[in-house]
């Protein structure tokens, strides 16, 4: 897959996403959160991470987000949008996954 393909694609899924998620705990809210796109994408899913000690039940102490979309053995299809990548970070984080916890101390609070 060449990087103008992935580059491509990425721009216009930009325009089309809308970045709220209305009546959750989270809205309004500021989540730093860092998408890391390889040249395989979409191949391969991007690497999603928050900063270090993002404090979640489904988010890793290192910020690596635990999400079955987000991982090539489990979920991740290249037809998996950007916009579906983020609004399922939302989801998860309003909804935990409580059978897929990433940090053990925030899925026993």
């Amino acid at each position: 897959m060449s990087d103008g393909i992935a580059r491509s694609r990425l721009a216009e899924e930009r325009k089309a996403w809308r970045k709220n998620h209305p009546h959750t705990d989270w809205e309004g809210g500021y989540f730093p959160l860092t998408l890391n796109f390889s040249e395989e994408y979409p191949s391969k899913p991007p690497k999603c991470k928050f900063p270090n000690g993002f404090f979640h039940p489904n988010v890793y102490p290192s910020g690596i987000v635990c999400l079955s979309i987000l991982s090539e053995r489990r979920g991740w299809r290249p037809s998996i949008t950007v916009k579906q990548i983020l609004v399922g970070i939302q989801d998860l984080l309003d909804q935990p996954n409580a059978t897929d916890a990433a940090e053990t101390e925030g899925h026993q609070l």
